[in-house]
């Protein structure tokens, strides 16, 4: 019974606060230590604790705070912040603190500065550049002429650009590098007119641009020149002109000067209007009188009039009828009626405003379009004799 009321001999001591505990304990209450069987020091033995536990004086232990070390700083700057603030009133208080009075800026004084000299601007001289040879595939048949002429380079061009032979043999199949031109460039141009320009210039003149029915004869008599003055002055060597391009009439060259210098030539007229008959009217009465009639283009000048077409399309090409009237009518024949057989016949007929163009001496008139084509009316016709 006396070992059991011992309490040094069931009891231990904790080695970080000190605190008594069960012998048998692995943790300590108050610090939270954990130890093995020889950390804590039993009660009793050779030490230096109070013989009881009235002898003993407990210790106060703090909890231990660990802080990070950005939480660290972040509060170092504020401290350093908040000193700052508090020095800085302080000192604003007691009037240590002054603004910075602003200086005036300086005022610049205008530099004069010399006038600039006239540099002359270079002229710019336009240097050929050559261009890229085109790859070409030899067919079948092809010839070095026939395909220097189609490319406008020379046969020697063409053997030195691919190091042919001077018999310049070519196979089917073959890749050939085709020179091209080496383009060279416009003169600028000068202030000195030619003798033909000069010419043209005092002598004054009138752009005419050539339509589709123009032709160099009907150009010269409208304006009262004479063809070869045209073809002098634009430097044409035949009568062929073609539409869209200008010419200059040279008004000083004039036979029979109009009344003003600037000549007027008809538009190409609108396509006439046909009237008369109505587009598939029948005709089977015998000695029937057949009328055509269209509306008028307008005012024709003396050497226009309208071209009619009738053919007959049941015979084919071969019945065709072509007559120039200055009227807006015209009878067809008798004798044009279908008289080979009695069944009937699709006639068709069409005008065209034209305008007569002069030729040679001795040779007959001939006419060209002087506008759009009418389109084409049919009538139908019994073929019966005529008695």
């Amino acid at each position: 019974m006396a070992n059991e009321m011992n309490p040094q001999s069931r009891t231990k001591i904790c080695p970080t606060c000190g605190t008594r505990m069960n012998e048998s304990a692995t943790r300590c209450l108050v610090c939270g230590r954990t130890f093995t069987n020889n950390a804590a020091q039993p009660a009793g033995r050779n030490n230096q604790q109070p013989a009881n536990d009235g002898e003993r004086i407990e210790k106060p232990r703090l909890k231990n705070i660990s802080i990070s070390v950005p939480v660290a700083i972040g509060l170092f700057l504020l401290l350093i912040g908040i000193g700052a603030a508090v020095a800085f009133i302080l000192l604003q208080q007691t009037g240590r603190v002054v603004e910075p009075t602003p200086l005036p800026s300086a005022t610049l004084s205008p530099t004069p500065t010399t006038p600039p000299t006239d540099t002359p601007t270079p002229t710019m001289v336009m240097s050929p550049t050559p261009l890229q040879p085109i790859e070409y595939t030899v067919k079948d048949g092809d010839l070095c002429a026939s395909i220097a002429a189609v490319f406008d380079v020379s046969v020697q061009s063409i053997i030195l650009q691919n190091n042919l032979s001077a018999s310049c043999y070519l196979s089917p199949g073959q890749t050939l590098l085709i020179p091209q031109p080496t383009i060279t460039p416009t003169p600028e141009p000068t202030g000195t007119l030619t003798s033909a320009q000069a010419t043209l210039e005092a002598c004054g003149s009138y752009d005419h641009l050539v339509s589709n029915t123009d032709t160099l004869f009907g150009i010269a008599l409208n304006y009262g020149v004479t063809t070869d003055i045209i073809r002098q002055y634009n430097g044409l060597t035949g009568d062929i002109v073609i539409a869209g391009t200008t010419i200059k009439i040279p008004l000083c060259e004039r036979v029979t000067p109009g009344p003003t210098s600037t000549p007027t030539t008809p538009p190409p007229y609108a396509a006439p209007n046909l009237l008369l008959p109505a587009d598939g009217t029948s005709y089977n009465v015998s000695g029937e009188t057949i009328t055509l009639q269209w509306a008028g283009v307008g005012s024709l000048l003396p050497n226009e009039a309208y071209e009619v077409v009738v053919e007959d399309v049941t015979e084919g090409e071969g019945r065709k009828l072509i007559n120039y009237v200055t009227d807006t009518k015209f009878i067809v024949p008798m004798d044009f009626r279908p008289s080979s057989d009695t069944s009937p016949h699709v006639i068709r007929w069409y005008v065209t405003p034209v305008r007569q163009s002069l030729s040679s001496e001795g040779g007959p008139s001939s006419y060209e379009p002087a506008g759009a084509r009418s389109d084409s009316r049919t009538f139908i016709w019994t073929g019966v004799p005529v008695s």
